[in-house]
């Protein structure tokens, strides 16, 4: 089968199409012919060296895909053969076949295309362990999402409105500012002429946000607990400005914050199902109904995905960008 490979880490220009055996399944995993594969930041990171796939898993990138399935494993109980499916990889989404625990692949819901369907598994499961499961975020309560153009930003403020909070998020032109507001956004903030503390702080009554999605670090991390509401809760799940910097933690005391992190692609099987059987019951019904929708920027072919990459790398995208097959 054609894959995608990284020859050497380095730039976008490393990836380059290869040929591999097809994947072997194991009793209690389905092999799916892929349609379409998502892009995700991860996947630019472990090209870079910086993200190694987990024990066990491919070297082949990409961690979500949408197909058909062509083979189930004796064990196999939840899908047959020619079942239309997304799922949530620990790696191998960038080939014309891969293979995944039954657990953490989803019917796709009705009314989505393939291309839309690769682009829920990873961004799905991100926002909605983070922000719900570990944020905790209710009806009413004022949500901040840094990055709101990107694929886990259209995501959360999709979500976050259908729950009925009040979002505030952070993005880097006029453009992009219409672009989330559209999609339900209340403030869109353009960090580059506004500074965001100073802007939510006068449009909350000096009060700040109960929950903040914070994939930036670096020196948004003090920023966001002078931002964060008494007894405020911040998720980390990225580091785009670096992961170290200085922090005055007296906020942390003083304000009774929670900081905590999480990564996904390392969690067990078991981890992942539970997220995957609340996203069936409670976000697949918003996704049929229409309520919420996959954002998608742009899809290139996958032989291209060295442009996918690069074009990722600007961060000139809003929504997600996908390879097709």
């Amino acid at each position: 089968m054609r894959v995608v490979e990284i020859k050497e880490f380095g730039g976008p220009e490393v990836l380059e199409l290869g040929q591999r055996s097809y994947p072997k399944h194991a009793p209690d995993e389905v092999l799916i012919r892929v349609h379409a594969a998502g892009v995700n930041r991860p996947d630019c990171l472990q090209r870079q060296g910086h993200y190694p796939p987990p024990k066990g898993a491919t070297d082949i990138p990409g961690l979500e895909v949408s197909g058909i399935i062509e083979r189930v494993g004796k064990k196999v109980t939840k899908f047959s053969v020619g079942d239309q499916v997304c799922a949530l990889l620990p790696g191998g989404g960038y080939a014309e076949y891969a293979k995944c625990h039954e657990s953490n692949v989803l019917l796709i819901p009705q009314g989505l295309s393939m291309v839309e369907a690769a682009a829920l598994p990873e961004t799905y499961f991100t926002v909605w362990h983070n922000v719900f499961q570990r944020g905790h975020l209710q009806e009413g309560e004022r949500f901040l999402v840094h990055g709101g153009s990107s694929g886990i930003g259209t995501t959360a403020i999709q979500l976050a409105k259908a729950f009925g909070a009040i979002v505030f998020t952070t993005v880097g032109n006029a453009e992009k500012a219409k672009f989330v507001k559209d999609l339900g956004a209340d403030f869109a903030i353009n960090y580059k002429q506004v500074e965001f503390v100073e802007f939510i702080k006068r449009n909350t009554e000096q009060a700040g946000v109960d929950l903040i999605l914070d994939m930036v670090g670096g020196d948004y991390i003090n920023r966001n607990y002078s931002v964060a509401a008494i007894e405020g809760r911040i998720v980390q799940i990225a580091f785009q400005r670096g992961r170290k910097a200085q922090v005055d933690f007296a906020q942390l005391m003083a304000k009774r914050l929670t900081h905590s992190g999480s990564t996904l692609r390392a969690r067990p099987v078991s981890f992942k199902a539970y997220v995957a059987n609340e996203l069936r019951e409670r976000v697949w019904p918003l996704l049929e109904a229409k309520k919420v929708k996959p954002i998608i920027d742009e899809t290139f072919p996958l032989a291209d995905a060295a442009d996918a990459h690069a074009y990722m790398e600007t961060s000139e995208h809003m929504g997600k960008i996908i390879l097709t097959l």
